[in-house]
């Protein structure tokens, strides 16, 4: 049972040759491809692996150069892909048949195996490559935990690409403990702020830019006025292209921002991402529609690939995230100086204001576990260099 299991991925970069590379991106375009076919078959028929495989299966063999292996995980792929839709759909929300647009492709233990001397093999469209592992150089990397202890067996993981090098997400698992069984499991909290300059700012401080998005919203919205004014058919044609031009330019924003707060949680084996409450975000930063819509599909993006990972999400209260000192708990509409800097008038702290909000979201959530009298574990908040908890001892 997934139960009985901790999960956890290790993100290593691959070193490639140039026909190792040929061989990778081609095995992640017949991928997608593998995927696509998949889904358009099964959308509106099934969505469980044991319906989608055997429907699917014979054609993705014969209309990609998958082995028969990645064509049952690509398969599997697509169904997991429609089951998130429904569950989203459930809840009121509008879905659209998946697309396979990013640049990775799964692997499990028959087509990837590790090798001691810090190698990895990969199936691809026509042969297996070798890899060098991009190890830290210290013993201390934290891949190293996993890759050295016997404890944790390699599952299903992740190859993507990004900016011209290969980055292998690599899934261990192991039992859990008796304990882990019979109490609330310790869990590790990244907190997340969202916003206009920094579309999400985390409790690790990582920062993802929101003033590329903020910009082209506002050039759409002037040439969506502008259009509409107009109001002749060839402008209303127009309109229609602009509105799908933008939805693929913010869903495009959005993959990324969402790859990159998984990314952070994994990285800092955190169980648990914590964001604030959506409910008035608007009212709150001052967005507008399209950040109001941004946000929500942020986070469903988030909810979604992180359960792939293992990971909850979870949203808690807003009240004064922005105005509490993250390190003394003085609140004050006095402490948050302008939209980007926050000074504790008690204790005189400074940081980034969204930094700081990110950190209170995190705590927030690390406390309500605390004070609930069904919970046994000591959670902490994930910072850049080691973990706090709610007491306030830092873990580095």
């Amino acid at each position: 049972m997934v139960d009985d299991y901790v999960r956890r991925t290790a993100i290593t970069r691959l070193e490639v040759t140039d026909e190792q590379r040929d061989l990778l991106e081609e095995t992640i375009s017949e991928w997608k491809r593998g995927c696509q076919i998949a889904t358009d078959m099964a959308w509106g028929k099934c969505n469980a692996k044991s319906d989608v495989q055997p429907l699917a299966y014979d054609d993705v063999r014969e209309r990609t150069d998958l082995g028969s292996q990645h064509v049952v995980l690509a398969t599997h792929q697509a169904a997991q892909a429609i089951t998130g839709c429904l569950e989203r759909r459930s809840k009121d929300k509008k879905v659209s048949k998946p697309t396979f647009t990013a640049p990775t492709v799964k692997y499990d233990t028959r087509t990837m195996t590790l090798f001691d001397d810090e190698t990895v093999s990969l199936s691809t469209t026509k042969s297996r490559v070798r890899c060098d592992l991009a190890l830290p150089n210290a013993d201390g990397g934290y891949q190293r935990q996993y890759l050295d202890a016997d404890e944790w067996c390699v599952t299903e993981s992740t190859l993507t690409t990004r900016g011209g090098d290969y980055f292998l997400h690599i899934g261990f698992r192991r039992h859990k403990t008796d304990t882990e069984r019979n109490t609330a499991e310790d869990e590790t909290v990244l907190g997340v702020d969202l916003g206009i300059k920094n579309l999400a700012v985390t409790s690790t401080a990582f920062f993802f830019s929101g003033r590329e998005l903020t910009h082209n919203l506002r050039e759409f919205e002037k040439l969506r006025s502008g259009l509409q004014q107009t109001g002749t058919r060839s402008a209303h044609r127009t309109l229609e292209q602009l509105s799908g031009r933008e939805l693929r330019y913010v869903r495009d924003v959005l993959h990324r921002a969402s790859n990159a707060i998984v990314d952070e949680a994994l990285r800092h084996d955190c169980d648990i991402i914590a964001f604030e409450d959506l409910t008035n975000i608007r009212e709150r930063t001052g967005a507008s529609w399209g950040h109001k819509w941004a946000f929500r599909t942020l986070y469903e993006q988030v909810e979604y690939k992180a359960e792939v990972e293992g990971i909850a999400v979870k949203q808690v209260g807003s009240a004064y995230t922005s105005k509490r000192c993250a390190e003394c708990g003085f609140t004050a509409d006095e402490n948050r100086l302008t939209r980007n800097e926050f000074r504790c008038l008690k204790c005189e702290s400074e940081a980034n204001a969204d930094y700081n909000a990110a950190k209170n979201i995190g705590m927030r959530y690390v406390r309500r576990g605390q004070q609930s009298s069904r919970r046994t574990g000591n959670s902490q908040l994930a910072l850049k260099s080691g973990t706090v908890t709610s007491s306030g001892f830092v873990e580095t």
